[in-house]
């Protein structure tokens, strides 16, 4: 019943959202319908909601990001938190993590069915939600070649998630979705079959998806934004649809169904996405109450200022500032933590020389002074001694594990390194290290601090290198320098996503840092991993570990299990240096209302602007 409900109100909300501006309502305005084509893109039914509301009651969010451009929004590419986030904000998977609480709730689906063996799961699919996209001058539905609107169905769930399994579409993350049965086969190549693949619309409100094992994070991993629904008929066209191919994420062509859609993505300067009238708000998945979020690609530095200004509401704070404004009592009320269930590090290239020699990676580790860094550096962060967020489930916790991890321990430091470098002939000033970063002013002071760390404890003269970061994304992919800057906030709360998932080969295909760091060494032409188990033992016990781990259902058991695997990954094959989990402090305007975040992404729809 709640779904027919749904599909009448799917109109008259957006024509009553309207009503919710910071001026005194405006009458009730006229929808007008009208079917056009533009551009050769399908027919549309144009509504007119936004057109009479005075510019001056519009409700803009000013945020920032940079320096760069957005990698992408495409639903099967994206790998980054600013991707993610807009990905998330203009459409919506079949489950969404709670922003607030991390806990998973039904969204696109409104029930789900498991089976007894607790492999396969039935979603019912939301109905009366339409695909919409922005024209230039309002939101509009997309209708198909009858004209009929276009509602997002489990078969367009199911495509999506073929897409991003589809070899073709070279998607990064198609690994998440190994789980699925027959995904890695099918997205490496081994068959051509999707169908083999274990997901299928059962009609068009339900979808199926069958995993190669039970696990507790089965139901997370189906709400991904890989996951999603994807707009086959603009991607590659149909009897009506001019397909875009990798274009149809461009302005005017992009077209999605969440709380927000594009309205224009001006290339390395900004991007704009708007309030979507069609969009059933729910507990989960509320009606915006702002019309738009704004975001100017500029840098840290030039971001707290167009705040100071002005001219945007939220600002991270640059390290060099942050004394400034928490002394400043004019910031006092604008001050708030957010804790992000993240991790920042340095990966290691272990198959560059020096850095090929576990000894050398260790004592760079143990050369770093982590507490110091966070308290005289980036002010922010908690000092971390391995890789997994404390904060998500499975993780060891720093009470129950108070040995667990790296430690400082320069006199250890420099005895390893003196070996190595007796051993081959060396001086520390003939070491040949480069530390690459993407462009940004606090991993500059943080890079510099770490530098500063290692010539005063090793005598090491290490290289900084600092890149924007479509082209660090690329260059730290190739991995050929010795220390990477690295970054991981949880897709799912669960630690299976931290270790696993980011370091262990996935049927094949490398994790996210396995082409950074190379370990283990085994790769084959095409860059997936051809590895052969007993060729590299501590490799073969991390592997042995996360799999236990991930099936392990006594939670002590599988607290153990991934605090063994933490060990072997930063003391004894030493892959990444850990830095800090995330915690920071940001600037907000008083005239926004927030909600808080401890996932790495906000839901912009349930914030709010003053009056």
């Amino acid at each position: 019943m709640r779904n027919k409900i749904w599909m009448v109100l799917s109109v008259l909300l957006g024509v009553a959202l309207i009503m919710a501006a910071c001026q005194p309502a405006a009458p009730t305005p006229q929808v007008v319908v009208e079917t056009v084509v533009v551009e050769g893109t399908p027919k549309v039914v144009v509504v007119t909601p936004q057109a009479t509301q005075p510019a001056e009651q519009r409700k803009v969010l000013r945020l920032a990001w940079g320096p760069g451009d957005i990698p992408t929004i495409d639903t099967a590419l994206a790998v980054d938190v600013i991707s993610i986030q807009l990905i998330d904000e203009m459409t919506v998977g079949l489950t969404r993590q709670n922003e607030q609480t991390a806990e998973l709730e039904l969204a696109m689906a409104t029930d789900v069915q498991t089976s007894e063996d607790g492999r396969t799961y039935t979603f019912t699919i939301k109905e009366g939600v339409p695909w919409v996209r922005y024209n230039g001058k309002e939101v509009e539905q997309v209708l198909d070649c009858d004209g009929n609107p276009r509602y997002v169905t489990a078969y367009d769930f199911e495509y999506g998630i073929l897409r991003t399994l589809n070899p073709a579409t070279a998607s990064d993350y198609a690994y998440v979705l190994y789980g699925i049965e027959g995904a890695a086969a099918y997205n490496q190549g081994e068959t051509d079959d999707p169908s083999t693949v274990g997901v299928k619309a059962l009609d068009a409100k339900t979808l199926q998806i069958t995993f190669i094992e039970p696990a507790v994070y089965n139901l997370n991993i189906a709400g991904l934004w890989v996951a999603h629904a994807q707009p086959k008929w603009i991607i590659e066209g149909d009897d009506c649809t001019e397909g875009r191919g990798e274009r149809w994420t461009e302005t005017g062509f992009y077209q999605g169904y969440g709380p927000f859609t594009l309205k224009e993505w001006v290339h390395d300067s900004e991007i704009s996405i708007v309030k979507n009238p069609f969009w059933p708000g729910d507990a989960v998945v509320p009606s915006p109450k702002i019309d738009e979020v704004h975001w100017k690609l500029v840098d840290a530095a030039g971001a707290l200022a167009e705040f100071e200004t002005g001219n945007l509401d939220v600002s991270g704070i640059p390290a060099g500032d942050l004394d400034r404004i928490l002394n400043d009592p004019k910031y006092a009320d604008m001050l708030r933590n957010t804790y992000t269930l993240g991790t920042e590090f340095y990966a290691f290239n272990t198959t560059k020389a020096p850095t090929d020699d576990v000894r050398v990676r260790l004592a760079l580790a143990l050369a770093v002074d982590r507490e110091a860094l966070v308290k005289n550096v980036t002010k922010t962060g908690v000092p971390a001694r391995w890789f997994t967020h404390p904060g998500v489930a499975g993780a060891p916790k720093p009470e129950k594990f108070p040995n667990l991890g790296l430690t400082y321990d320069p006199q250890r430091a420099k005895t390893l390194l003196d070996e190595y470098l007796k051993e081959k002939g060396l001086t520390a000033d003939q070491l040949d290290l480069t530390l690459v970063f993407n462009t940004s002013e606090s991993h500059r002071r943080k890079a510099e601090a770490v530098q500063a760390m290692w010539k005063e404890t090793l005598g090491i003269n290490v290289k900084l290198t600092n890149q924007e970061w479509k082209v660090y994304l690329k260059q730290r992919k190739a991995g050929n320098e010795n220390i990477y800057r690295g970054s991981w906030v949880q897709d799912y709360p669960d630690a299976n996503n931290f270790l696993r998932e980011v370091f262990t080969d996935n049927n094949g295909t490398p994790g996210p840092y396995q082409d950074v760091v190379n370990w283990p060494v085994a790769e084959n032409a095409e860059g997936k991993i051809v590895y052969t188990p007993g060729s590299n033992p501590l490799y073969d016990k991390f592997v042995e570990l996360v799999i236990a781990a991930a099936k392990e259902t006594d939670s002590d058991k599988r607290m153990q299990l991934y605090a063994d695997a933490e060990n072997i990954l930063v003391n004894e094959a030493v892959v990444i240096l850990p830095l800090y989990w995330y915690a920071d402090k940001v600037l907000v305007s008083p005239r926004v209302i927030d909600t808080p975040s401890i996932t790495g992404y906000d839901r912009f729809e349930k914030w709010d602007i003053k009056s």
